[in-house]
């Protein structure tokens, strides 16, 4: 697949270096989201960490950011671009704020090459159930800005970026913005075709989210990620539908006992019919020893009323099973989200909705979780409304 992907690469970038074009002015383009929430959160938890802790009350969540997408089209018909997208909170991104840096290149008959730090084709190209803008987004670790669910927000729970117990978006062993090239088909009556590859990872590896790698050594780590995902939409009488399915894997080179190559795979469609969709996917991580594995399911429906307003109830359930000294652990995700949304204006929006978000874990002293964190669990209850800016 490395060699299929190289040669690919190379046949696309010559096309590019031998076709004569002269300069044109740059498009400056930049735009950007900003959604903010104000939810009142009522939470119950066991967990050693939450221990004498008051979690209910009202808060703040912020999503936003800016993206910088310059580019210019030359007379050959190929254009050249770049997007950056720089996070408008300081807990996103790297040190930097930045979350993504790449550029690209495209043509109507070539397709599309991806080179810098995004996710992987895979990702990108993954359907699942469909959703409404202006949600806390419970098809990812978001509920933990009210709900504290996951470790970084100060819980026992073990979920793990980019992994499928808590999001159909997923990465090989959850990397995240590596360094990476990756291909895009035209599409072919529908049918879109993705490839990338990475050298080193940034969760075992050398990798870091946006930045470079500075040399792989290819005897250590995690190296040579590897997805491809194949994607389909289409329209049949009156019929929307949108259809993937990806695949992605990397060599384990970390030496450790035990352990093998990490997988992950997913599966997702959508259907929409006279203002209705509705959708869902599956995916599961197979991490080779190196993290636990994961599985998570999503399904959803959205109807979109003439008019201002779109109404859309979701769920997304996961799970995460232990390996070697953690065998013994499981744990739990589940939530569901009923939101309303209506369009004030070109780009501007306002969301109600209502989320319950349950984390349970069943451990053992020897594995993930700290001794006297077995059978724990976080629930919350979720009230909010959002302001969500597209420009």
């Amino acid at each position: 697949m490395k060699h299929l992907l190289t040669s690919t690469s190379a046949i696309a970038l010559g096309v590019v270096m031998v076709t004569p074009a002269s300069a044109q002015e740059w498009d400056m383009k930049w735009g950007g989201y900003h959604s903010s929430h104000v939810a009142y959160a009522t939470v119950d938890s066991n967990t050693v960490a939450h221990t004498g802790a008051d979690f209910d009350g009202v808060d703040v969540y912020t999503e936003a950011e800016i993206e910088f997408t310059p580019s210019v089209t030359l007379d050959n018909g190929m254009t050249f671009g770049v997007n950056v997208q720089m996070e408008s909170t300081n807990n996103g991104g790297g040190a930097t704020g930045i979350d993504e840096t790449y550029m690209t290149i495209s043509s109507d008959t070539l397709g599309k090459i991806d080179l810098g730090n995004e996710n992987s084709a895979g990702y990108k190209m993954m359907v699942s159930a469909p959703q409404i803008d202006g949600s806390i987004w419970i098809n990812s670790p978001s509920i933990s800005g009210f709900i504290p669910i996951s470790v970084s927000a100060g819980g026992n729970l073990p979920w793990n970026f980019r992994q499928s117990a808590i999001s159909a978006y997923t990465e090989v062993l959850g990397n995240n913005d590596v360094a990476r090239i990756s291909y895009y088909t035209p599409s072919f009556n529908g049918l879109t075709l993705g490839i990338s590859y990475a050298a080193s990872d940034n969760i075992i590896g050398t990798g870091a989210n946006a930045g470079n790698n500075f040399g792989v050594n290819r005897n250590a780590g995690v190296t040579d990620i590897f997805d491809i995902a194949v994607a389909y939409s289409g329209s049949f009488g009156g019929f929307d539908v949108d259809a993937a399915a990806r695949w992605g894997t990397a060599e384990n080179n970390t030496g450790l006992a035990g352990t093998d190559d990490p997988e992950t795979w997913g599966l997702g469609a959508s259907f929409g019919y006279n203002g209705f969709a509705f959708g869902g996917s599956y995916s599961e991580n197979d991490n080779g020893g190196l993290l636990p594995d994961e599985e998570g399911w999503a399904l959803g429906i959205t109807y979109d009323l003439e008019g201002p307003w779109k109404f859309g109830i979701d769920t997304y359930q996961g799970e995460y099973s232990g390996t070697g000294a953690a065998s013994g652990d499981k744990a739990e995700f589940e939530a569901y989200q009923i939101i309303g949304n209506r369009e004030l204006g070109e780009g501007v929006s306002w969301a109600i909705y209502a989320v319950y978000a349950e984390g349970s874990v069943n451990g053992n002293a020897g594995g993930t979780f700290a001794p006297g964190t077995a059978n724990t669990e976080v629930e919350g209850t979720l009230i909010g409304t959002s302001i969500n800016l597209t420009f």
